[in-house]
């Protein structure tokens, strides 16, 4: 996994030098660093205004009763759109700006929705790492098995006793 990431942002990098060096021969080095402050800034602005449109479509969700998943991952999305419009480059602003494209945006979040396996009880149990089946005796919360029994809390009964 470390070395996809270090791959990545290494080739990333790369990729961003050589662009800069080839649009700063091409148009000069201030008008280079001029757009890549602009870029910068209206992509800042577009992610901001596109961020309120989008709190305002999870709120409609939610008012309704609707579960907002397609509208958290853009959400993500936008974070990760601002970051690559905030970073200095060609290769990162392109990429930016093309996450900002609403209906890019909801396809990918609908492919990521579908093709991905979540399983509720690993989140909302807390027992994370007891076994890869969920919970520590291995089974999941939803497969259908019920364990029932009594339990009396032994502080309480001291405490009724007078100990």
């Amino acid at each position: 996994m470390f070395a996809r990431l270090f791959l990545i942002f290494t080739s990333v990098s790369l990729l961003e030098i050589f662009v800069l060096v080839k649009v700063g021969g091409f148009l000069g080095a201030w008008p280079t660093i001029l757009l890549v402050i602009l870029t910068a800034m209206v992509g800042s602005i577009l992610v901001r205004s596109q961020g309120v449109q989008l709190i305002n479509e999870l709120q409609q969700r939610l008012s309704v009763g609707e579960m907002p998943g397609v509208q958290l991952i853009e959400g993500i999305m936008l974070l990760i759109t601002g970051v690559l419009l905030v970073t200095p480059g060609f290769v990162t602003d392109i990429t930016g700006l093309l996450l900002l494209q609403p209906t890019l945006r909801k396809k990918i979040a609908h492919f990521f929705l579908t093709n991905t396996k979540f399983q509720s009880n690993v989140f909302m149990s807390g027992q994370q790492g007891f076994s890869q089946k969920g919970g520590p005796f291995g089974g999941h919360a939803n497969d259908g098995d019920i364990i029932e029994g009594e339990f009396e809390r032994k502080d309480d009964k001291r405490i009724n006793n007078g100990d």
